[in-house]
């Protein structure tokens, strides 16, 4: 009978330490968040969601300066980032600033300063709007994003690495808008 060679894999009760992975542009990984204001107030957190954030890095799903931020992290790794506005959302475009007749809103609610719409494209997509002014005949609303021209402060724990896009969110990956 012709002798085989053993196969010899790592486990984690190795002696020999485990190369450890770092995220590369195509990885597929999960991580937990917190952003936060500079005062301190958390404006969005994957961990008060209960769901870790999925998503392939280098895809342009996410702001620039946070997929920038995970490139060469290790899982388990925790780290504390601030992104200017041209990192994340941008500054505030005066063009997406319009003025629409108050004939154009359905009577109620009262529309009031402060107070969010949603607005649907010719292309059925929906924008949020907020409104910045009220008179008599028209309101303005500014179709920018609401945290277009501010600095953000996130927190990102890497939870997990992979290549490949079926461990990423337990999603059909052929439609899979987390992952794409």
């Amino acid at each position: 009978m012709p002798k085989t060679k053993e196969k010899t894999t790592q486990t984690k009760d190795s002696k020999e330490p485990k190369q450890e992975e770092k995220v590369k542009k195509g990885d597929f990984i999960k991580v937990h968040y917190t952003g936060t204001f500079d005062d301190g107030t958390v404006f969005d957190s994957s961990e008060k969601r209960g769901e870790p954030l999925a998503f392939q890095t280098g895809s342009k799903q996410l702001i620039k300066g946070f997929d920038d931020a995970v490139m060469g992290m290790k899982e388990g790794d925790e780290k504390n980032i601030k992104l200017n506005p041209s990192e994340a959302y941008g500054d505030p475009n005066p063009e997406l600033i319009k003025k629409v007749p108050r004939e154009r809103l359905p009577p109620e609610p009262e529309p009031k300063i402060g107070m969010m719409l949603i607005l649907s494209s010719p292309q059925g997509m929906q924008l949020p709007a907020k409104i910045t002014a009220v008179d008599e005949k028209e309101i303005t609303i500014d179709l920018n994003h609401p945290l277009a021209g501010k600095t953000l402060n996130f927190t990102i724990k890497l939870l997990e690495i992979s290549k490949d896009a079926s461990s990423c969110c337990g999603h059909d990956h052929g439609d899979c808008h987390d992952c794409h």
